[in-house]
């Protein structure tokens, strides 16, 4: 009991040493949320196509162990893993993919035990091979796992900037709660921004990203800065359906649009510009939808 004790601490300390950019000119942005099917990865996807578009070469890792899908976004069938990389042998180029607009991207592994927990050899393993990344990229964009296992942990803390996905749902907010808590805990930066997707009007956003911002500077004594908003949008169950980022399939859609004011955001450090829905918002308002 002792020793495994001993062991436990010993990884709390090292919690969030993992890297996986080298260069100092290289971001690294985790993308994470409470809980599963709030768009996490739509928005990891999403997003390294219009930083690529914005003259970014970017890196998409997918680090979702268990519930990959990154791949079937991109619309590809990948040979290769991140898990992979465990292997004597396999290096960073046999399991780096091309995807969209440029994109390049690793696979996660779906179908495996989604709390797979890597040991330290395990971990200084992929931190080497992973080192190289920040040659091949501007921008590394980690897609986590949802939830609050160790790895995801260890893949927010490692990263110099976090994205949250939320949505307006209050089990949604909860979740999100839970994450800045569990975030909170282990260090006193202050590098998480908030993304509400799904959105009807804009000041549903505002609403979401206040409520929230109450709650964590009562409880936890942060708040939150809030990045931006996307719209809920057909055109995004629609491209979901056709195996490929709503950004590509249809660049003027109001999802797309945000998209873009999302990366201007992270790019020069603006806050969101209103996005008009247009006519499909109009239709939508008129008709209740």
């Amino acid at each position: 009991m002792v020793e495994a004790r001993a062991e436990e601490e010993a990884q709390e300390r090292e919690i969030g040493k993992l890297h996986f950019g080298m260069a100092e000119e290289t971001r690294v942005i985790a993308i994470t949320s409470g809980k599963g099917g709030v768009g996490k990865t739509n928005l990891a996807v999403n997003l390294a196509v219009g930083l690529q578009r914005a003259g970014q070469r970017v890196m998409l890792i997918d680090a979702d162990i268990g519930m990959a899908n990154v791949n079937l976004l991109m619309g590809a069938v990948t040979n290769r893993s991140l898990i992979e990389l465990l292997n004597d042998g396999v290096e960073l180029e046999d399991v780096i993919e091309d995807g969209a607009a440029g994109v390049k991207y690793i696979s996660g592994v779906a179908g495996v035990e989604a709390t797979l927990n890597l040991n330290r050899a395990e971990q200084r393993k992929l931190h080497r091979k992973l080192g190289r990344c920040s040659e091949m990229a501007d921008v590394i964009i980690i897609d986590t796992g949802a939830g609050l296992n160790r790895n995801v942990i260890e893949f927010i803390l490692a990263a110099e900037e976090v994205l949250l996905i939320t949505t307006p749902e209050p089990t949604s907010l909860a979740d999100a709660y839970a994450v800045i808590k569990a975030y909170s805990t282990y260090t006193d930066r202050r590098n998480i921004k908030l993304v509400v997707n799904r959105i009807r009007e804009e000041e549903e956003f505002e609403d979401v990203a206040d409520k929230l911002n109450q709650t964590t500077k009562k409880f936890l004594g942060v708040t939150v800065e809030s990045l931006g908003y996307i719209y809920e949008d057909k055109a995004v169950r629609e491209a979901v359906l056709r195996q490929e980022p709503f950004i590509v399939a249809n660049e003027q859609s109001p999802a797309s649009r945000c998209i873009m004011e999302l990366v201007n955001g992270l790019l020069r450090g603006e806050r969101m510009n209103s996005v008009s829905k247009g006519w499909r918002g109009f239709l939508d308002r008129l008709f209740g939808y």
